[in-house]
């Protein structure tokens, strides 16, 4: 019985550390959601962290989604080619790239390079005491490190995914035609035909929210981070695993809205 007790205790203790973690998460999102919409406004941190999240991801998104549309292509050709569907592959392609694996793979992606990025360089900031100096000169951190960060993430990121879905689709395409046999022309009709609003639309939704999920989360374990080089790495690793995990759990809640409804 003592046993028994002892094990609920701690599962006890471990919920009530997660439910107080996933608090303090919500209440620093709320922060950083408030002050970016009110001034001041600090441009240039906006337009370094538009430069840094959005234009210096593009070679591994592109290269991500390339690679990913051809294998996905040769894929959907092997399994088809079992049932004699082969003439599938554009269409299966598309709406793979469009609905699913452009934005998950530019949400993780981002969350390896971006969130880890945020992280470090924050969770510095704070070990060097270079916080408490904004603090000091009347700086808001919330204002001046979170925010432009998070506003250029939910910016940038959708534009990011949509370059993902096309280079994808372009991939899945240079496979087909070079490889598998297929007619160009034919093939893009396809592909433009079997595509609906709504898939594009739900890509970019995807895009918005996870990118404001891994910048935000590069900034929460960046200024909670603890002392030290070890503190900094741990922020750093916590960072990128809670971004991930969060970005497919978004994933899945936003194709049961987009698609189930």
């Amino acid at each position: 019985m003592k046993t028994l007790l002892n094990f609920l205790a701690a599962v006890g203790r471990q919920m009530f550390l997660l439910l107080a973690g996933v608090g303090r998460m919500a209440l620093f999102s709320c922060s950083a959601l408030t002050h970016i919409v009110r001034p001041p406004f600090y441009r240039r941190e906006i337009a370094l962290a538009l430069l840094q999240i959005g234009w210096l991801s593009l070679p591994v998104v592109g290269l991500t989604a390339i690679f990913t549309g051809g294998a996905l292509a040769l894929q959907i050709y092997s399994g088809g080619a079992r049932f004699n569907a082969e003439a599938v592959v554009p269409q299966i392609v598309a709406i793979g790239i469009v609905r699913e694996l452009g934005p998950v793979l530019v949400g993780l992606m981002i969350a390896a390079r971006v969130t880890s990025s945020i992280a470090a360089e924050i969770a510095t900031m704070k070990v060097t005491e270079q916080i408490d100096a904004l603090t000091t000169l009347s700086t808001h951190p919330m204002k001046y490190l979170v925010a432009p960060k998070v506003l250029a993430a939910f910016l940038t990121i959708p534009i990011l995914v949509a370059i993902g879905d096309v280079i994808g689709i372009f991939g899945g395409f240079s496979v087909s035609v070079q490889s598998l046999g297929f007619n160009p022309s034919t093939y893009l009709h396809n592909t433009v035909g079997f595509l609906e609003p709504r898939d594009i639309i739900s890509s970019l939704a995807k895009g918005a929210v996870f990118g404001v999920i891994a910048a935000m989360m590069g900034c929460y374990y960046g200024m909670n981070s603890g002392r030290g080089a070890q503190g900094v790495g741990q922020a750093t690793k916590s960072s990128v695993q809670a971004a991930a995990v969060l970005v497919l759990a978004a994933n899945f809640i936003l194709t049961g809205l987009f698609f189930t409804l």
